[in-house]
Protein backbone atom coordinates (compact mmCIF):
# COMPACT_ATOMS: atom_id res chain seq x y z
CA UNK A 1 0.00 0.00 0.00
CA UNK A 2 1.69 3.29 -0.61
CA UNK A 3 1.68 6.02 1.64
CA UNK A 4 1.77 9.93 0.66
CA UNK A 5 5.30 11.29 1.20
CA UNK A 6 6.05 13.63 4.20
CA UNK A 7 7.47 16.01 2.17
CA UNK A 8 3.82 16.29 0.23
CA UNK A 9 2.60 16.22 3.75
CA UNK A 10 4.06 19.36 4.77
CA UNK A 11 3.71 21.31 1.23
CA UNK A 12 -0.03 20.25 1.71
CA UNK A 13 -0.40 21.61 4.90
CA UNK A 14 2.12 24.74 4.23
CA UNK A 15 -0.11 26.03 1.70
CA UNK A 16 -3.57 25.45 3.65
CA UNK A 17 -2.37 27.89 5.92
CA UNK A 18 -1.10 30.57 3.63
CA UNK A 19 -4.47 30.36 1.51
CA UNK A 20 -6.60 30.88 4.96
CA UNK A 21 -3.91 33.66 5.83
CA UNK A 22 -4.50 35.53 2.34
CA UNK A 23 -8.24 35.16 2.32
CA UNK A 24 -8.72 36.36 6.13
CA UNK A 25 -5.71 38.99 6.16
CA UNK A 26 -7.69 41.96 5.45
CA UNK A 27 -10.42 41.12 8.40
CA UNK A 28 -10.06 42.78 11.92
CA UNK A 29 -7.89 41.21 14.11
CA UNK A 30 -11.31 40.04 16.38
CA UNK A 31 -13.07 38.60 13.63
CA UNK A 32 -10.49 36.39 12.72
CA UNK A 33 -9.90 35.04 15.99
CA UNK A 34 -13.55 34.17 15.66
CA UNK A 35 -13.12 32.30 12.40
CA UNK A 36 -10.13 30.40 13.75
CA UNK A 37 -12.15 29.83 16.99
CA UNK A 38 -15.11 28.48 14.96
CA UNK A 39 -13.23 26.27 12.67
CA UNK A 40 -11.51 24.80 15.95
CA UNK A 41 -14.84 23.98 17.24
CA UNK A 42 -15.73 22.06 14.03
CA UNK A 43 -12.48 20.02 14.44
CA UNK A 44 -12.63 20.00 18.00
CA UNK A 45 -16.95 18.63 17.86
CA UNK A 46 -15.40 15.98 14.99
CA UNK A 47 -13.16 14.75 17.46
CA UNK A 48 -15.40 14.40 20.16
CA UNK A 49 -17.87 12.16 18.35
CA UNK A 50 -14.92 9.64 17.18
CA UNK A 51 -13.51 9.83 20.39
CA UNK A 52 -16.52 8.71 22.00
CA UNK A 53 -16.97 5.93 19.98
CA UNK A 54 -13.47 4.93 20.52
CA UNK A 55 -13.73 5.07 24.15
CA UNK A 56 -16.66 2.61 23.82
CA UNK A 57 -13.76 0.02 22.51
CA UNK A 58 -10.81 1.09 24.37
CA UNK A 59 -10.25 2.09 28.12
CA UNK A 60 -10.63 5.82 28.36
CA UNK A 61 -7.04 6.23 29.70
CA UNK A 62 -5.46 4.77 26.75
CA UNK A 63 -7.51 6.70 24.21
CA UNK A 64 -6.11 9.69 25.91
CA UNK A 65 -2.86 8.98 25.47
CA UNK A 66 -3.14 7.00 21.72
CA UNK A 67 -4.99 10.60 20.77
CA UNK A 68 -1.69 12.65 22.00
CA UNK A 69 0.45 10.42 20.93
CA UNK A 70 -1.09 10.35 17.28
CA UNK A 71 -1.30 14.18 17.69
CA UNK A 72 2.63 14.52 18.26
CA UNK A 73 2.85 11.89 14.92
CA UNK A 74 1.15 13.65 12.63
CA UNK A 75 3.18 16.92 13.43
CA UNK A 76 6.50 15.19 13.20
CA UNK A 77 6.55 15.48 9.59
CA UNK A 78 6.65 19.64 10.12
CA UNK A 79 9.28 19.22 12.95
CA UNK A 80 11.01 17.49 10.07
CA UNK A 81 10.35 20.16 6.96
CA UNK A 82 11.27 23.04 9.34
CA UNK A 83 14.09 21.76 11.72
CA UNK A 84 13.99 20.46 15.55
CA UNK A 85 15.40 24.22 16.66
CA UNK A 86 12.27 25.44 15.41
CA UNK A 87 9.93 24.13 17.89
CA UNK A 88 12.54 24.68 21.00
CA UNK A 89 10.87 26.31 23.55
CA UNK A 90 12.01 29.36 25.17
CA UNK A 91 9.86 27.87 28.64
CA UNK A 92 9.65 24.51 28.80
CA UNK A 93 8.63 24.76 32.44
CA UNK A 94 5.95 26.30 31.05
CA UNK A 95 5.24 23.90 28.48
CA UNK A 96 4.79 21.42 31.05
CA UNK A 97 3.04 22.91 33.53
CA UNK A 98 0.15 22.97 30.49
CA UNK A 99 0.41 19.92 29.92
CA UNK A 100 -0.18 18.78 33.34
CA UNK A 101 -3.13 20.81 33.35
CA UNK A 102 -4.04 19.75 30.30
CA UNK A 103 -3.45 16.45 31.17
CA UNK A 104 -5.77 16.78 34.77
CA UNK A 105 -8.46 17.90 32.29
CA UNK A 106 -8.45 15.24 30.33
CA UNK A 107 -8.93 12.57 32.79
CA UNK A 108 -11.96 13.58 33.92
CA UNK A 109 -12.82 14.53 30.73
CA UNK A 110 -12.16 11.04 29.30
CA UNK A 111 -14.17 9.34 32.31
CA UNK A 112 -16.93 11.31 31.64
CA UNK A 113 -16.90 11.09 28.06
CA UNK A 114 -18.51 7.73 27.12
CA UNK A 115 -21.36 7.90 29.57
CA UNK A 116 -23.09 10.96 28.97
CA UNK A 117 -24.68 12.32 25.44
CA UNK A 118 -22.36 14.11 22.80
CA UNK A 119 -24.40 17.27 23.43
CA UNK A 120 -24.13 17.71 26.89
CA UNK A 121 -20.51 16.93 26.87
CA UNK A 122 -20.53 20.08 24.55
CA UNK A 123 -23.04 22.14 26.29
CA UNK A 124 -21.38 21.62 29.66
CA UNK A 125 -17.89 22.39 28.16
CA UNK A 126 -19.01 25.96 27.52
CA UNK A 127 -18.90 26.57 31.31
CA UNK A 128 -15.24 26.69 30.35
CA UNK A 129 -15.42 30.22 28.55
CA UNK A 130 -16.61 31.69 31.49
CA UNK A 131 -13.62 31.00 33.86
CA UNK A 132 -11.61 31.88 30.88
CA UNK A 133 -13.24 35.40 30.82
CA UNK A 134 -12.69 36.28 34.67
CA UNK A 135 -9.57 34.60 34.15
CA UNK A 136 -8.16 36.69 31.55
CA UNK A 137 -9.75 40.01 33.54
CA UNK A 138 -7.89 39.06 36.49
CA UNK A 139 -4.43 37.88 35.30
CA UNK A 140 -3.88 39.82 32.39
CA UNK A 141 -6.40 42.85 32.28
CA UNK A 142 -7.92 42.33 29.17
CA UNK A 143 -10.82 44.56 29.10
CA UNK A 144 -14.06 42.96 29.33
CA UNK A 145 -16.35 45.10 27.61
CA UNK A 146 -20.46 44.88 28.33
CA UNK A 147 -20.81 43.12 25.12
CA UNK A 148 -18.47 40.03 25.97
CA UNK A 149 -19.75 40.10 29.51
CA UNK A 150 -23.67 40.12 27.83
CA UNK A 151 -23.16 37.71 25.22
CA UNK A 152 -21.20 35.01 27.99
CA UNK A 153 -24.25 35.36 30.35
CA UNK A 154 -27.00 34.73 27.13
CA UNK A 155 -24.61 31.71 26.05
CA UNK A 156 -24.39 30.13 29.62
CA UNK A 157 -27.83 30.78 29.78
CA UNK A 158 -28.71 28.44 26.61
CA UNK A 159 -25.74 25.33 28.35
CA UNK A 160 -28.72 26.06 31.46
CA UNK A 161 -31.38 25.54 29.12
CA UNK A 162 -29.83 21.96 27.65
CA UNK A 163 -27.86 20.64 31.09
CA UNK A 164 -29.89 21.70 34.00
CA UNK A 165 -32.91 19.33 33.17
CA UNK A 166 -30.73 15.98 33.06
CA UNK A 167 -27.94 17.11 36.01
CA UNK A 168 -28.49 15.50 39.26
CA UNK A 169 -27.06 17.93 41.40
CA UNK A 170 -27.21 15.47 44.24
CA UNK A 171 -23.74 13.65 42.94
CA UNK A 172 -25.56 10.20 43.16
CA UNK A 173 -27.38 8.25 39.92
CA UNK A 174 -26.56 8.83 36.38
CA UNK A 175 -25.85 12.94 36.80
CA UNK A 176 -22.47 12.14 37.99
CA UNK A 177 -21.11 11.88 35.00
CA UNK A 178 -22.29 15.49 33.96
CA UNK A 179 -20.79 16.76 37.41
CA UNK A 180 -17.94 14.75 36.46
CA UNK A 181 -17.35 16.52 33.33
CA UNK A 182 -18.05 19.46 34.67
CA UNK A 183 -15.14 19.33 37.16
CA UNK A 184 -13.27 19.55 34.06
CA UNK A 185 -14.08 23.23 32.86
CA UNK A 186 -12.37 25.17 35.49
CA UNK A 187 -9.01 23.14 34.67
CA UNK A 188 -9.17 23.25 30.91
CA UNK A 189 -9.41 27.14 31.61
CA UNK A 190 -6.32 27.23 33.59
CA UNK A 191 -4.83 25.55 30.66
CA UNK A 192 -5.88 27.98 27.94
CA UNK A 193 -5.04 30.83 30.90
CA UNK A 194 -1.31 29.57 30.65
CA UNK A 195 -1.23 28.81 26.54
CA UNK A 196 -2.59 32.73 26.17
CA UNK A 197 1.16 33.36 28.83
CA UNK A 198 3.24 31.44 25.84
CA UNK A 199 1.48 33.24 22.55
CA UNK A 200 3.55 36.35 24.23
CA UNK A 201 7.35 34.52 23.55
CA UNK A 202 6.24 30.84 21.54
CA UNK A 203 4.85 30.08 18.06
CA UNK A 204 1.78 28.62 17.50
CA UNK A 205 3.57 25.38 15.99
CA UNK A 206 5.48 25.22 19.48
CA UNK A 207 2.98 25.29 21.79
CA UNK A 208 0.86 22.74 19.60
CA UNK A 209 3.60 20.44 19.78
CA UNK A 210 4.68 20.64 23.34
CA UNK A 211 0.98 19.87 24.14
CA UNK A 212 0.97 16.74 22.04
CA UNK A 213 4.41 15.66 23.78
CA UNK A 214 3.68 16.04 27.53
CA UNK A 215 0.25 14.88 27.54
CA UNK A 216 1.56 11.87 25.91
CA UNK A 217 4.46 11.16 28.49
CA UNK A 218 1.94 12.08 31.32
CA UNK A 219 -1.06 10.07 30.63
CA UNK A 220 1.54 6.76 29.28
CA UNK A 221 1.53 5.11 32.78
CA UNK A 222 -2.16 5.75 33.30
CA UNK A 223 -2.54 3.86 29.69
CA UNK A 224 -0.26 1.44 30.93
CA UNK A 225 -2.08 0.13 33.76
CA UNK A 226 -5.44 -0.09 31.50
CA UNK A 227 -3.84 -1.05 28.13
CA UNK A 228 -5.32 -3.91 26.10
CA UNK A 229 -4.77 -4.71 22.64
CA UNK A 230 -5.97 -2.40 19.85
CA UNK A 231 -7.02 -3.29 16.31
CA UNK A 232 -6.11 -1.48 12.95
CA UNK A 233 -9.25 0.02 12.49
CA UNK A 234 -8.95 1.45 16.15
CA UNK A 235 -5.74 3.02 15.41
CA UNK A 236 -6.54 4.34 12.00
CA UNK A 237 -9.75 6.06 14.26
CA UNK A 238 -6.70 7.71 16.57
CA UNK A 239 -4.75 8.76 13.36
CA UNK A 240 -7.60 10.67 12.49
CA UNK A 241 -8.36 11.81 15.73
CA UNK A 242 -4.58 12.87 15.99
CA UNK A 243 -5.26 14.77 12.74
CA UNK A 244 -8.32 16.35 13.64
CA UNK A 245 -6.44 17.34 17.53
CA UNK A 246 -4.00 18.72 15.82
CA UNK A 247 -5.90 21.12 13.46
CA UNK A 248 -7.97 22.01 16.14
CA UNK A 249 -5.50 22.81 18.48
CA UNK A 250 -3.07 24.99 15.78
CA UNK A 251 -6.50 26.64 15.31
CA UNK A 252 -7.53 28.19 18.75
CA UNK A 253 -4.36 28.54 19.27
CA UNK A 254 -3.78 31.27 16.57
CA UNK A 255 -7.31 32.66 17.35
CA UNK A 256 -6.01 33.44 21.43
CA UNK A 257 -2.86 34.65 19.53
CA UNK A 258 -5.16 37.50 17.08
CA UNK A 259 -7.04 39.03 19.69
CA UNK A 260 -7.71 39.10 23.37
CA UNK A 261 -9.09 35.71 24.76
CA UNK A 262 -12.47 36.43 26.54
CA UNK A 263 -13.17 37.79 22.57
CA UNK A 264 -12.33 33.92 21.13
CA UNK A 265 -14.60 32.58 24.03
CA UNK A 266 -17.94 33.05 23.12
CA UNK A 267 -17.37 31.63 19.26
CA UNK A 268 -17.38 27.94 21.11
CA UNK A 269 -21.01 27.67 21.87
CA UNK A 270 -21.73 27.27 18.12
CA UNK A 271 -20.32 23.45 18.91
CA UNK A 272 -23.59 22.42 20.48
CA UNK A 273 -25.20 23.05 16.93
CA UNK A 274 -22.72 20.45 15.52
CA UNK A 275 -22.70 18.02 18.61
CA UNK A 276 -26.11 17.51 18.68
CA UNK A 277 -26.25 16.94 14.80
CA UNK A 278 -23.34 14.04 15.50
CA UNK A 279 -24.99 12.92 18.04
CA UNK A 280 -28.22 12.09 16.19
CA UNK A 281 -26.37 11.01 13.21
CA UNK A 282 -23.29 8.91 15.25
CA UNK A 283 -25.29 7.47 17.95
CA UNK A 284 -29.03 7.81 17.00
CA UNK A 285 -29.45 10.52 20.11
CA UNK A 286 -31.94 12.57 19.46
CA UNK A 287 -31.19 16.19 20.48
CA UNK A 288 -34.17 17.28 23.00
CA UNK A 289 -36.63 20.08 22.70
CA UNK A 290 -34.63 21.84 25.69
CA UNK A 291 -30.94 21.22 23.42
CA UNK A 292 -32.92 22.54 20.41
CA UNK A 293 -33.80 26.12 21.98
CA UNK A 294 -30.31 26.19 23.96
CA UNK A 295 -28.74 26.26 20.79
CA UNK A 296 -30.63 29.14 19.02
CA UNK A 297 -30.12 31.25 22.23
CA UNK A 298 -26.42 30.53 22.21
CA UNK A 299 -25.92 30.82 18.14
CA UNK A 300 -28.02 34.36 18.17
CA UNK A 301 -25.65 35.52 21.12
CA UNK A 302 -22.51 34.25 19.04
CA UNK A 303 -23.76 36.00 15.70
CA UNK A 304 -24.85 39.03 17.35
CA UNK A 305 -21.27 39.23 19.43
CA UNK A 306 -19.36 38.77 16.37
CA UNK A 307 -21.35 41.74 14.33
CA UNK A 308 -20.28 43.74 17.38
CA UNK A 309 -16.34 43.40 17.23
CA UNK A 310 -16.31 43.65 13.94
CA UNK A 311 -17.51 47.06 13.98
CA UNK A 312 -15.40 47.87 16.64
Amino acid sequence: MSTVPPSLTRRAWHLAVQAVERRTGHLPPVTQAILWTIVAGLAFTLLNALVRELTQQVPPFQAQFLRYLFGLLVLLPLVAWHGPSAYRPQAVGGQFVRGLLHTAGLCLWFVALPRIPLADTTAIGFTTPLFIMVGAWLFFREPMRWERWLTTLLGFAGVLVVVGPRVDWSGQGPGLYHLVMLASAPVFAASFLVTKALTRYESTGTIVLWQCLTISLMSAPLAWSVWQPVSAWQLIGFLVCGLLGSVGHYCLTRGIREADLSATQTPKFLELVWAALLGWAMFAEVPAASTLAGGLVISAATLWLARREARR
